[in-house]
C-alpha cells in the first residue's frame, strides 16, 4: 500500500490515472494532456504508476500503451472504507444516544 500511496501524491499521477480509468491509451496521448510537463517527465510518472501496480503497459511495435488497473487500489479502498464505516459507526453511535 505504501507504493500506492506514494504514487498517488503527485497530482498529475492521479490524472494519469483517470485518463486511462475507462480505456487503454498510447503514451504520446497521455504525454499530450500535460502541454507544460516535458515527455520524459511524464514517461517518469507513468514508470512510477507501473512500479506501484497501477497501470498496465502493452507494447506494440514501438508504441507503448497504459491502462489502470482499479484492483491495485483494493488495499488502500478496504483500509479507507473501514477507517470511514468506524467513523460512521460512532457517528451513529452518538447520534443516538442524543435521542
Amino acid at each position: 500500500m505504501q507504493a500506492v500511496l506514494e504514487a498517488l501524491v503527485e497530482p498529475r499521477r492521479r490524472e494519469i490515472l483517470r485518463l486511462v480509468r475507462d480505456g487503454e491509451l498510447p503514451a504520446g496521448a497521455i504525454a499530450e494532456q500535460f502541454p507544460d510537463v516535458a515527455r520524459p517527465t511524464v514517461s517518469q510518472h507513468l514508470r512510477v504508476l507501473r512500479g506501484a501496480g497501477l497501470l498496465v503497459e502493452r507494447r506494440e511495435g514501438t508504441r507503448r500503451f497504459y491502462r489502470a488497473r482499479p484492483d491495485a487500489l483494493a488495499e488502500l479502498r478496504a483500509f479507507v472504507e473501514d477507517f470511514w464505516d468506524t467513523r460512521l459507526a460512532d457517528i451513529k453511535a452518538i447520534a443516538e444516544e442524543d435521542q
